[in-house]
């Protein structure tokens, strides 16, 4: 992503409402008060503004600690005009149920919420709340957004899971805080851009990548993997996800450590370009926790360097 002279007229765009986790990964990733934040309604009109260059960026969510990757996002990357992830946000993730006021616990008979944040409520639900029906909406905000005005009176349901702030925004009524399942829950954002500079180096690098088999056989992935093991590259995250050309037609989301100005990412690229159908760079970018990627000796820029020179001097 190209910086401007003049932050404050960016626009990014974000999984909206108002008042979803992703809007606060945006606004913790950019604080500044002169750039505009356009909320959408689905992952995939956030990112097909930003392939039209309607806006300058796009926060969506990635992976969550509890349900692994979210597929709306890993499979719009993987396909379509490219893009690539030039910064990563982690937002710690804290649960309410929220309801018009005067609305009592005791008669709730269907919760509305995020499919995410349903699955990370479950077990509060089943202990506080076993009968009530799951009602599904676009985010959390949203849930919290129908709630309110005339849409309130129509609503299928009684209460929202939302964050706090979306409660807050809408007026609505906290009937029990911190109903999450798994106090450590964390989601993980990123900031989508169309291809341009990279992010710099900072030692403290991931690298996003999609990769496409040329034929499904025995041991392809294990193909795969090993360009990433022979030159002590660590995985972050691997998941599998449906190409969509047939049944049994997968490609694989991969998170490395590392940036793709290091010697040894770019000779894993090389690698996999050789023997994959297609390799998707998403980009190089600060992982969010700023740890050093931990390099061995014979894997580092210089041990690179020297065996390049060495093979030179064989073939000269």
């Amino acid at each position: 992503m190209t910086e401007t002279t003049d932050a404050g007229s960016r626009t990014y765009a974000y999984l909206g409402p108002e008042g979803t986790f992703t809007q606060m990964a945006l606004a913790a990733w950019a604080p500044s008060a002169g750039a505009q934040h356009r909320p959408c309604g689905s992952v995939d009109a956030a990112l097909a503004l930003l392939r039209a260059g309607e806006v300058d960026g796009a926060m969506v969510p990635i992976e969550n600690s509890v349900e692994g990757g979210v597929s709306a996002t890993l499979d719009a990357l993987a396909s379509g005009d490219p893009l690539v992830v030039v910064a990563e946000v982690l937002v710690p993730i804290t649960f309410v149920l929220a309801a018009r006021p005067g609305m009592a616990l005791a008669d709730v008979r269907a919760v509305g919420t995020h499919s995410h944040a349903w699955a990370q409520v479950r077990g509060w639900m089943d202990a506080n709340l076993p009968d009530a029906t799951y009602v599904p909406t676009l985010s959390t905000a949203a849930a919290a957004a129908g709630l309110v005005g005339t849409a309130g009176e129509q609503a299928a349901y009684q209460a929202a899971v939302c964050a706090p702030v979306a409660a807050s925004n809408h007026g609505l009524e906290v009937l029990a805080e911190d109903i999450g399942d798994n106090a450590a829950a964390v989601t993980r954002f990123v900031l989508v851009a169309r291809p341009g500079d990279l992010p710099e180096r900072t030692g403290a690098d991931k690298t996003t990548l999609v990769l496409f088999q040329r034929d499904d056989h025995a041991g392809g992935l294990l193909e795969l993997l090993e360009q990433f093991a022979v030159r002590g590259i660590n995985m972050s995250r691997l998941e599998s996800r449906p190409t969509k050309a047939s049944m049994g037609s997968y490609c694989f989301s991969i998170d490395i450590e590392g940036h793709v100005l290091d010697e040894r990412v770019g000779e894993a690229l090389l690698g996999l370009k050789r023997v994959c159908a297609e390799v998707r760079f998403l980009g190089s970018y600060p992982a969010a926790h700023g740890t050093a990627v931990r390099v061995t000796p014979h894997t580092t820029d210089e041990a690179f360097g020297e065996a390049r020179t060495w093979l030179h001097s064989l073939r000269a």
